[in-house]
């Protein structure tokens, strides 16, 4: 896989170190059991995947490059690169301008956007809509175009589904800019419509079943279905796609759900459902499985570090939430004391400070994880913070040591 040009600041000289020894000792991921940092009273589950993946990586690269390729050129980014507060604020930092937030609110006005400026397009990807905007502007839009392959990959399929007749269905977060560019290019392959969950997917079943009627569909789902889109007519053919970020379990819960469904109401013989399997990306895959490889271990807490306006970091921390007393920050400040820290409680939207979050035991067990957009340097930010609340400790070397000669014996 193509090694990407990352700021020095971003790596780490802990996680990066177990991410190098773990791939020597399983090149093909097939263990996804975590990696034990004993300190002393405090140890470290550390999961097998995390962190920056190939599109975060690449989207890095491309985006310091128009800086620094630009010194004397307005440089935009059409909303958050990725879904990391410590990037996007060095970004900010380096001159970029983002025209929108992520939930597309216009920041600045297209007119104050002029050709010769630079665009960045995220890793999320853009709507067709603004690309052919930004075209019409004598915008380049090639260059400096930051979207993520897997993302593009669910394009393709969406395509495949659009030229065989099939409506396409997007399980996904309406408001999440990869989603409104997904079902962008959904919409000029054929009919589309957005679920959020399972509950959504019901929903949609009654109209698959024409039991609701078709009136109702227009209002139940505003502003999540294509132009001209005839609910009875189009959802006798489906296939499902995905936001990449969203859990792969319940993907396939839903589409194994609308499968029985479309099948039941008008028959499997006649190709009412298209097997698209899940168009989730690999980081994705890999964060979750080895974040139920973290769960397969007994812990006192888990702490997730990343955006809260992550979706991938978001969906960590719901599967860390089943078994353990979770925390989700953004990075080492919200630890404020070895009894207090401040963390996101992403049901409700806000951050809250809770006090006695560190059980008080002879020996701490804490899982750590990260979301695909947060640099490795955080999470040993976060790691060093918990360390020094601590008397007695072991230093890094000698805990990187043991790693080593746990390493040499396969007993990771």
């Amino acid at each position: 896989m193509k090694k990407f040009e990352v700021p020095e600041f971003y790596k780490s000289r802990i996680i990066s170190s177990l991410k190098s020894l773990r791939k020597d000792l399983d090149p093909k991921k097939k263990d996804f059991s975590p990696t034990i940092l004993d300190f002393g009273p405090v140890e470290f589950l550390i999961a097998r995947h995390f962190g920056f993946c190939y599109g975060v990586e690449n989207a890095i690269e491309i985006s310091y490059k128009a800086v620094s390729e630009n010194p004397d050129r307005k440089v935009y980014l059409l909303s958050e690169m990725i879904h990391n507060p410590s990037v996007n604020s060095d970004l900010i930092d380096r001159g970029i301008q983002f025209i929108m937030d992520t939930k597309g609110k216009q920041l600045i006005p297209w007119d104050n956007i002029v050709k010769g400026d630079v665009v960045i397009i995220p890793a999320f990807g853009t709507t067709i809509e603004i690309e052919d905007l930004l075209i019409e502007k004598g915008i380049e839009t090639k260059t400096y175009n930051t979207t993520c392959p897997f993302v593009e990959r669910v394009w393709k399929m969406s395509n495949k589904l659009g030229a065989n007749d099939y409506t396409i269905v997007i399980h996904g977060k309406g408001n999440h800019e990869e989603t409104r560019a997904t079902f962008s290019h959904a919409s000029q392959d054929g009919p589309a419509v957005i679920v959020k969950d399972l509950k959504e997917a019901k929903v949609l079943a009654k109209f698959i079943r024409q039991e609701l009627p078709e009136a109702d569909f227009f209002e139940l789902f505003k502003g999540k279905y294509s132009k001209d889109f005839q609910p009875y007519k189009d959802l006798q053919k489906i296939g499902v796609i995905n936001q990449t970020t969203m859990l792969a379990t319940e993907t396939k819960e839903i589409a194994a759900y609308l499968k029985e469904e479309v099948e039941l109401a008008f028959g499997a013989g006649k190709e009412s459902f298209a097997d698209t399997r899940d168009s989730l990306c690999y980081a994705t895959n890999d964060n979750q499985n080895a974040t139920y490889g973290l769960l397969r271990e007994e812990a006192d807490l888990a702490i997730v570090v990343g955006g809260y306006n992550s979706s991938n970091t978001t969906h960590l921390v719901e599967l860390c939430e089943e078994k353990l007393p979770t925390y989700f920050v953004n990075g080492h400040d919200n630890l404020v004391g070895k009894d207090k820290i401040s963390h996101f409680l992403y049901k409700k939207k806000k951050v809250v400070q809770t006090e006695q979050y560190l059980p008080k035991k002879e020996k701490l067990r804490v899982v750590l994880t990260s979301g695909a957009s947060c640099p490795d340097a955080e999470v040993d930010n976060v790691l060093m913070k918990i360390v020094s609340f601590f008397e007695g400790t072991k230093t890094v070397e000698e805990v990187l040591a043991n790693v080593e000669e746990r390493r040499k014996t396969a007993k990771l």
